[in-house]
């Protein structure tokens, strides 16, 4: 008889339904509707149902399909179904379309998807160019007015059929916790996305982060970050399921709606990434904003001009950490080690700043952060199908992070900027993250995002600073007032030389805001550009308040 192993998500919620089958593990929050809550008992049988249905659509061991949806319960359950069926998972954005979506399906291999009826007409579009994808299994939601009927679509199977159907008995097929559970595809912002094989044993260190984080038996974790996203399955969904934490879950991340989340479920921790931090600052004041169960926010990327300020106004305390979809973990516990750093590497892991030969860098001095086993043994990523890129990662034993950083005379490591992503202004890198937090505490701005695009000047390597900014609605806008309120806060050299108003900041399915998107629309003289004027008020372009929402 095989032996179970909490590495395998399978085995996990296995073990966990025999000896505590009723524990509502997992609520899936939908905002005014009665939220949806699974039992280990229920997440068992739905997996079940689930596996059985991928086993007879002829997925064999190791053989890819899709997953394309948002926070629903039945994006777990198909988790764990790939688990006990040795398949492998490919995480999709559901907010992808065209042809990244269908790069992603032909690359992976996925014979098949699993999604929900909002994204089948996005599948159907990319569905002839990707003649591989045999089946489409779909969620019925009725969340989008605007989503296909099932009945309307030829060759989409419903997945509510599947799991009103009997539990079947499906016998694990997986061989050990190397066997792959899924390929979380990179964000592709410097080429095409590359897919990170991840074993089952992954997940297996995913549930066991709950003791570094800090987790108490009695914790509520809270997230509105994407499941296709690792953030939320290592933070939040694996500590969850191995320490029956009852987590809750939003469809999706909405800065407006949570404090209000975790009041009603009495959450007491939720997850955030750096972009989200300024976007909650910037909401307007509240006399309860300090009123909530929330005791630590686990993030990644709080920037240091508003951590105190964030902590004292909403009365938290940050636990900050650092990671990689690839690799690499570092923390910084609360209360230890100075402000804006993201910790030290965790135990079993040596990380160091080296220049661009591979030489350490000293302290203060930035480079690119680099990781590996303490052991001395070389780093190991899986890109899926490209071994060149695998190597390229690991370039000399080291994971190349991609990341500047630097650290200081008492090891603690700080995060800079995106290799060849910083913003060099007049001689000086600007910290968006102060910009930030200016412009975010002016009553007319919702939310921030602070980047740079080639200098006026022309000078080689240097940039201008933009702030692509969502107005509050209603709130009177003075682009002028803004900026003085940055010639106030700010060096000279951190100014913005541009206001961009736009309805809302694109984002990636890890609250990761995409410059890209930001650049395409930035026109000098445009319409919603705004430039500060040298000698009294005088803006770039014309805006009509009334024609700019907020999301």
């Amino acid at each position: 008889m095989r032996t179970r192993s909490e590495l395998l998500l399978t085995d996990l919620v296995w073990i966990r339904a025999e000896k505590h089958p009723e524990l509502d593990v997992l609520t899936f929050e939908r905002d005014e509707r009665p939220p949806e809550v699974r039992t280990y008992a229920d997440l068992v049988q739905n997996a079940n149902r689930i596996a059985a249905a991928l086993v007879a659509r002829g997925l064999a061991r190791g053989e890819r399909f899709g997953l394309m949806l948002r926070n629903h319960p039945e994006f777990v359950e198909t988790m764990i179904a790939a688990s006990t069926a040795a398949c492998v998972f490919v995480p999709i954005d559901p907010r992808m379309r065209g042809e990244k979506l269908a790069y992603v399906l032909r690359n992976s291999g996925c014979r098949g998807i699993v999604c929900a009826d909002y994204c089948l007409g996005a599948v159907q579009d990319v569905r002839a160019a990707v003649p591989q994808l045999a089946w489409v299994l779909a969620l019925e939601t009725g969340e989008d007015c605007n989503c296909l009927r099932l009945g309307s679509v030829p060759a989409v199977d419903s997945l509510c059929e599947v799991l009103s159907k009997p539990v079947p008995t499906v016998d694990v097929r997986l061989a050990g916790p190397s066997d792959p559970l899924q390929i979380i595809y990179t964000s592709g912002t410097t080429g095409d996305p590359k897919g990170v094989v991840f074993p089952n044993q992954r997940f297996g260190a995913f549930a066991l982060l709950g003791g570094l984080l800090g987790y108490r038996p009695d914790d509520r974790p809270y997230t509105g970050l994407s499941l296709t996203h690792g953030n939320a399955q290592a933070v939040t969904l694996g500590p969850s399921l191995h320490m029956g934490l009852r987590a809750v879950f939003s469809r999706r991340f909405t800065k407006s709606r949570l404090w209000d989340v975790t009041r009603r479920f009495g959450c007491t921790t939720f997850s955030m990434l750096g972009g989200m931090a300024t976007g909650i600052y910037a909401e307007p004041l509240r006399p309860d904003d300090s009123d909530n169960p929330v005791r630590v926010v686990v993030s990644a990327g709080m920037p240091a001009a508003i951590w105190e300020g964030f902590e004292k106004r909403f009365g938290v305390q940050v636990f900050e950490w650092y990671g990689a979809v690839e690799g690499g973990l570092a923390f910084k516990p609360i209360g230890v080690g100075p402000v804006g750093s993201f910790g030290k590497p965790a135990p079993g892991l040596e990380m160091k700043i080296v220049e661009e030969n591979g030489n350490e860098c000293g302290p203060g001095v930035v480079g690119e952060i680099v990781c590996r086993p303490a052991s001395g043994e070389d780093a190991s990523v899986e890109y899926f199908g490209n071994e060149e890129a695998s190597r390229a990662k690991t370039r000399g034993g080291w994971l190349r992070s991609g990341d500047m950083g630097h650290r200081d005379v008492e090891g603690w490591f700080f995060f800079d900027y995106r290799k060849g992503g910083g913003i060099r202004h007049n001689g000086d890198f600007v910290n968006p993250g102060f910009v930030e937090k200016v412009i975010a505490e002016q009553p007319c701005v919702a939310d921030v995002f602070v980047y740079g695009v080639p200098a006026r000047s022309g000078s080689p390597g240097e940039k201008d600073v933009v702030a692509a900014i969502v107005l509050t609605p209603r709130a009177a806008f003075d682009p002028q007032a803004v900026f003085a309120a940055c010639r106030r806060g700010l060096e000279p050299n951190f100014v913005p030389a541009y206001l961009q108003v736009v309805d809302e900041i694109p984002k990636t399915a890890s609250e990761k805001p995409q410059e890209r998107f930001l650049l395409e629309r930035f026109k000098p003289g445009g319409p919603v550009i705004y430039t500060e004027a040298s000698s009294g008020p005088e803006l770039a372009g014309e805006l009509d308040p009334a024609s700019v929402g907020a999301p």
